[in-house]
């Protein structure tokens, strides 16, 4: 029995010795596993973290997020331009989220959904259309009937050729400095136009400068005009315009579409547009066409515009020595176009009688900021005498000033490329 005993426990010892030995290889081999996931779950993390914007960071990013959250407070509590600035200013937010290197996801990234977007920017697509809408929704009446507020239109171009020279004088190449003169326009289409054929790498700056004063018309006019105009000058009372026929709206786009762009042949893409949108209000029989370009399309082409241009300001490309110039340029050059207004008005009436005096308020809409310069005209105009309407009068230099500044830019296309 002992030995019986014996055998049966010599047995069971051999036969749990491979079976602890296997436990311990499972535990072992458990053990690794584990080791080597966790090692896999945090070179996981690691990964994630490294391609999250928290780890691309950088001080610039977040300076520009702080420009676009700036620009769509503007829009919404002041209501300066907020068509424009609100897709801006969405835009620098997306711009600046930080992403890899590679990633496919930025503006400047070939193949990626914002490039092909920025691609009407780039190639001079998107500021045609544009002026398609704006042609579509001008009335040149006031014009018509005065045209020679259109010298007031002409004269507010002067900031242009007073940027081109200050951009010089900056040391920008003369390209570029072609480019950034036409923000003298207060122009934001017409800017990107040139800076597209002049010089492609400023665009961001120039356009965002350009809409920036643009949408600060009603803080920047103001006190030039209070400067340079007088209370006497501020209560002249302009005559009435004269009744306009529906004949001489249909010549006007006719006549100015090739009076223009035979003097300017490369601003063909934006006069061409804009009077062929005028010719689809003003014929009477293109009545879908012209609701339209006036509506539904400009207001894709503004978003679309507005969200590409604001990308664009991605910070490393963006904050730049020649970016802060091309803001304090743009600043002086829309300056100089107001008073350049001003005085020209101010120069009119001394060669006009008594009864044809000009309100020299009007000349501050030759800047082609439409229909805003127009608007600061009436307001300021409505604080020295409430009952001086001056809306229409002001609309004349207003769209002249939209037809110099594209004229301008034609011109500086044509001598620089």
């Amino acid at each position: 029995m002992k030995k019986l005993l014996t055998v049966i426990v010599i047995l069971g010892i051999l036969y749990l010795i491979p079976l602890l030995m296997g436990q311990e290889l499972m535990a072992q081999s458990l053990t690794l596993k584990i080791s080597e996931e966790s090692g896999s779950l945090t070179e996981g993390l690691r990964q994630f973290w490294e391609y999250t914007g928290f780890a691309n960071a950088s001080l610039g990013n977040f300076i520009m997020i702080a420009v676009g959250l700036f620009f769509i407070y503007l829009a919404i509590r002041f209501h300066y331009e907020p068509l424009l600035l609100i897709p801006i200013g969405t835009g620098i937010l997306l711009g600046n989220i930080p992403f890899p290197a590679g990633a496919g996801v930025g503006i400047y990234e070939s193949g990626s959904v914002l490039n092909y977007l920025y691609f009407g920017v780039t190639q001079g697509i998107y500021p045609p259309l544009i002026f398609l809408g704006i042609g579509a929704m001008t009335d040149f009446s006031s014009l018509i009937s005065n045209p020679r507020l259109m010298l007031l239109g002409a004269a507010a171009q002067v900031g242009v050729f007073g940027t081109f020279i200050g951009a010089v004088a900056l040391g920008f190449e003369i390209h570029e400095a072609g480019a950034i003169s036409i923000i003298g326009g207060a122009d934001g289409p017409t800017a990107i136009f040139a800076s597209a054929k002049l010089a492609p790498h400023l665009i961001g700056s120039i356009a965002i400068a350009a809409y920036s004063y643009m949408a600060l018309v009603p803080v920047i006019q103001p006190p030039i005009m209070k400067l340079l105009v007088s209370k006497k000058e501020r209560l002249i009372r302009m005559k009435p315009p004269r009744a306009v026929s529906r004949t001489e709206k249909i010549l006007f786009p006719i006549v100015g579409l090739l009076l223009t762009t035979f003097i300017s042949p490369s601003a063909i893409p934006l006069l061409g547009m804009l009077f062929f949108g005028n010719i689809l209000k003003e014929s009477g029989v293109t009545d879908r066409l012209a609701d339209t370009a006036r509506t539904k399309m400009i207001d894709i082409v503004t978003i679309l515009l507005g969200v590409t241009v604001g990308a664009s300001t991605q910070a490393s490309v963006f904050l730049t020595a020649n970016s802060i110039k091309i803001f304090a340029l743009g600043a002086v050059s829309f300056i100089i176009a107001t008073a350049g207004g001003l005085i020209f008005a101010k120069v009119m009436n001394l060669f006009l009688s008594q009864k044809n005096k000009i309100n020299p308020l009007i000349g501050a809409a030759g800047v082609s900021a439409v229909p805003d310069s127009a608007r600061v005209v009436q307001q300021e105009g409505i604080k020295s005498d409430p009952s001086n309407h001056l809306l229409m009068h002001a609309m004349a230099p207003n769209v002249s000033g939209v037809i110099g500044s594209a004229v301008a830019a034609g011109i500086m296309i044509s001598f620089l490329m």
